[in-house]
């Protein structure tokens, strides 16, 4: 029987790796396909707007029937927003319209039960105004520091909308006595976390900045 001796001048080929499976969430936005199941609550989110404000005026407000359909609807839409995220996050459905919508459906719904309430007189202005140029005032500093890197979302930031949530739901339904004060502890806690949040926000914002100056 011959044995075969491998000429150590011919070099051996490398036995080729199978491919690995693709990361769905690696996947580039541009091959996700715009119409999906996180895009779609999303959208639903931006359609629920209209509906809830339509709720919450109904009757001026003061139809306590209403005011419970207008917290249904705003609890319905906040869920959607927890689920688009996740949802695009895991199963790789991540798009370049899906970032743009999510952030506009978030400020839409918080905006308009924020201006709905205090129209109604159901929640001082003044509260109304420091929320929103807060919120508007991130989203212009996301884009001015945007070329030089991102931002994560910190816990603070997230334990601010979940408390922004619950303030508003809280403030959507018709509470009177001590649950009437509740709620307004609650969003005195929103409120708080909102402005300290927004500064370090800005601090992150101006030191992301600075290092992208520094040369290396």
């Amino acid at each position: 029987m011959s044995v075969v001796v491998p000429d150590p001048a011919v070099p051996e080929r490398p036995v080729p790796e199978p491919p690995a499976a693709p990361d769905p969430v690696a996947t580039p936005a541009q091959t996700v396909k715009v119409v999906n199941i996180a895009n779609g609550l999303t959208l639903l989110r931006l359609l629920l707007v209209p509906i809830f404000a339509w709720a919450l005026f109904h009757d001026h407000g003061t139809d306590t029937t209403w005011r419970i359909i207008a917290f249904a609807v705003f609890a319905v839409a906040s869920v959607t927003d927890r689920l688009d995220g996740d949802l695009a996050r895991r199963r790789g459905l991540v798009t370049d319209v899906g970032k743009m919508a999510d952030p506009i459906a978030d400020k839409a719904l918080t905006g308009t039960a924020l201006v709905g309430l205090s129209a109604l007189d159901l929640l001082p202005w003044w509260v109304t105004v420091v929320i929103l140029i807060r919120e508007l005032g991130i989203t212009l500093l996301r884009f001015w520091v945007i070329r030089h890197g991102v931002i994560p979302a910190s816990r603070g930031g997230k334990y601010k909308t979940f408390l922004q949530t619950v303030a508003i739901g809280l403030y959507l339904l018709p509470l009177t006595d001590w649950l009437a004060t509740v709620a307004a502890w609650v969003m005195g806690a929103a409120l708080i976390l909102t402005v300290v949040t927004g500064v370090d926000y800005v601090v992150r914002a101006l030191a992301l900045r600075r290092a992208a100056r520094t040369p290396s």
